[in-house]
């Protein structure tokens, strides 16, 4: 531990121990933040003459709507709230012939390794799935590059941007189930999709299903290697459907943060799964479609039948 710590708006114990634990977990160099500051840290330390973005959280595309030039590729996959996949290698290898820089969020993919691939800076909302219980607000960056980590590390002094105590605590206390929350909320929101895939005929306005183990493409497996999102998202043949949906639900509540280990259900975009018993995931998404399906005349049926 940091002996000439004086502030704690430069550092304190429990940041330094929630540093030096995803440093240990993720095999990089680790910088934590308050919340979607670490996009806006990113940037800064990158100074981009040019920013190209793609599909990404809107939070970041808030901040990136104020810039006017940049040199930096920023690209989210798996992609909120489709879970579709992006070809990390392809969109990391184009900047860097040309001399620009490679950042990603892997929020959706919390278990990959982007370096892997030649990314040059990785971001995750640490309240999501590092914290995952509901009680902190977090930003988190990884580098690979000592000197971008001291660089970062001096932008949190001079911006005050430094995760709280309280919230690097909870943190610290979380990453403890980490990896055994993400696995086990991946193997149910596989289950989920498999079950929406077997029965899709059942369900006449089940117009499609979106997930990143639907996906073809040999970059998807080689990027996720088996576990994958951990939200996914269907379509819908109207708006009063999807609406009726989710108010039928009795295990997915109807609301968009992530970052518990309840699951949950936006009606306009993303179902996001989460610790659960799958056998009582399978039958509420079942009972909830069967009723929507009845007010359209359509036949019900049992998912414990088959």
């Amino acid at each position: 531990m940091p002996e000439d710590i004086v502030y704690s708006r430069e550092a304190h114990p429990n940041g330094v121990l929630i540093e030096e634990a995803i440093c240990s977990i993720t095999n990089s160099h680790a910088v934590v933040y308050s919340g979607v500051s670490a996009f806006v840290a990113a940037v800064t330390l990158l100074n981009p003459k040019k920013l190209f973005m793609g599909q990404d959280y809107h939070g970041c595309r808030g901040y990136s709507n104020s810039l006017i030039q940049g040199d930096l590729v920023h690209i989210e996959t798996p992609v909120n709230p489709n879970s579709w996949c992006t070809d990390i290698q392809y969109y990391a290898d184009k900047p860097h012939q040309k001399g620009a820089k490679h950042m990603m969020d892997s929020n959706f993919g919390p278990l990959q390794d982007p370096f892997e691939f030649g990314t040059n800076i990785v971001m995750h909302s640490a309240t999501n799935h590092f914290g995952g219980h509901s009680v902190l607000l977090a930003g988190l960056l990884l580098t690979k590059d000592q000197k971008a980590k001291n660089d970062l590390k001096i932008d949190i002094i001079c911006l005050g941007t430094n995760i709280g105590n309280l919230e690097a605590s909870l943190l610290y206390r979380s990453l403890k189930t980490f990896e055994l929350r993400v696995k086990k909320q991946s193997e149910n929101a596989t289950a989920l999709v498999n079950f929406l895939v077997e029965k899709e005929s059942k369900f006449p306005e089940l117009q499609a299903i979106h997930y990143s183990s639907l996906e073809k493409e040999e970059f998807v497996e080689k990027q996720l290697k088996g576990i994958h999102s951990l939200t996914f998202s269907i379509n819908l043949k109207s708006e009063q459907a999807a609406r009726l949906l989710s108010s039928k639900l009795k295990y997915f509540t109807h609301a968009t943060s992530l970052g518990g280990v309840e699951s949950l259900i936006e009606w306009r975009r993303i179902i996001s799964v989460r610790l659960e018993q799958i056998e009582d995931l399978i039958e509420d998404l079942n009972q909830a479609l069967s009723l929507v399906w009845r007010t359209q005349g359509h036949e019900v049926f049992s998912s414990r039948s088959t």
